[in-house]
């Protein structure tokens, strides 16, 4: 497998980048990996790694793709930005996935630009990972497409089905359509239509989650539009943030708390693992004709490391032609 690595994407790149292939190489003997970005400066990361294999290449691109330009006109214009030329690779089939950690915006625009919608799928959807309190869960979409209409919804719960079941072998995963309330009737246009929908397919749904159920984990999909998805994964992301905070503050305070501290400190490292991002590797974008991995901005070695991991699954699973596959069976 040929996998295409953004090199200049990211508030770490390019070292992390690097760093993470490296590890990825070592780790996966059937990857092979194209680096984008200014091949001198690649080269010398590679050279400060000790790293001199050959499963590691570099395609030259003195263009970036920054996260304050225009995401559209950033794609359509520079075509020398190592986003862009690493999504060429895919479209091209000379790569089989691309990761970046650059803008989620250009990278959404490529997606659907460069590589192009699997036909019939409506609207490219970002679905990241987050943690819960009994399982992982997937919020569908997350930010790529504020407005939505109802098929749209649909096919957002399909295509997290088949990554569910696919990537995390979760068999017959669950279904939930965000909502500000339980009952049917409960939402506005969009999801009372989105509602009658999905409950007239052969998904496993369990009709509307209300917000403060979602981190429980008890339903894996949770499908949205992305103005919702967006603020579920950013208010999740803050109060996770300062929850930590918080309690650091508070162990910190006296003495007698610093000694509770020190015996809950595996306690509290097992709970911080669990919102690790980087364990996650990345949010994939779904119903894009080649396997797209959006990794986290602030990803470190380990988390590109993970992204790669995560984008072989995806290849190995086939789970582009099993989009287009049960893409058939919804219509």
């Amino acid at each position: 497998m040929i996998i295409a690595v953004d090199g200049m994407g990211g508030d770490l790149a390019p070292d992390a980048v690097v760093d993470g292939c490296i590890q990825a190489v070592k780790a996966y003997s059937d990857i092979h990996i194209i680096i984008t970005g200014k091949e001198n400066i690649i080269k010398d990361k590679l050279k400060e790694k000790g790293y001199n294999g050959n499963k590691i290449e570099i395609l030259n691109a003195e263009e970036v793709v920054s996260t304050n330009e225009a995401p559209v006109r950033a794609v359509r214009r520079k075509k020398d930005s190592s986003m862009v030329k690493a999504l060429q690779l895919v479209k091209d089939k000379k790569a089989d996935a691309i990761i970046s950690a650059g803008s989620t915006g250009a990278l959404m625009a490529g997606s659907t630009f460069v590589l192009g919608r699997i036909k019939g799928i409506n609207r490219v959807c970002l679905a990241p990972l987050l943690p819960g309190v009994k399982n992982p869960f997937m919020i569908a979409d997350s930010g790529a497409n504020v407005d939505c209409k109802p098929e749209y919804l649909v096919q957002f719960g399909m295509m997290g089905k088949v990554y569910f079941e696919n990537v995390l072998g979760v068999k017959n995963p669950t279904i939930g359509l965000v909502n500000i309330g339980e009952e049917e009737e409960k939402g506005n246009e969009l999801t009372k239509s989105a509602y009658s929908l999905l409950k007239d397919t052969d998904y496993n749904f369990v009709g509307n989650v209300e917000p403060r159920d979602i981190p429980e984990g008890k339903v894996n999909v949770l499908v949205c539009d992305g103005f919702v998805g967006n603020s579920i994964l950013k208010t999740y992301e803050g109060v996770a943030i300062n929850i930590f905070k918080m309690l650091k503050e508070d162990i910190m305070s006296s003495f007698r708390s610093k000694v509770g501290g020190a015996l809950l400190k595996p306690v509290f490292k097992n709970f911080k693992k669990k919102f690790d991002y980087t364990e996650y590797g990345g949010s994939p974008f779904l119903g894009a004709k080649g396997i797209c991995i959006k990794a986290h901005g602030s990803s470190n070695a380990k988390a590109f490391k993970n992204a790669i991991r995560q984008a072989k699954i995806c290849n190995d699973k086939k789970i582009v032609k099993k989009i287009e596959d049960n893409l058939h069976n919804l219509i």
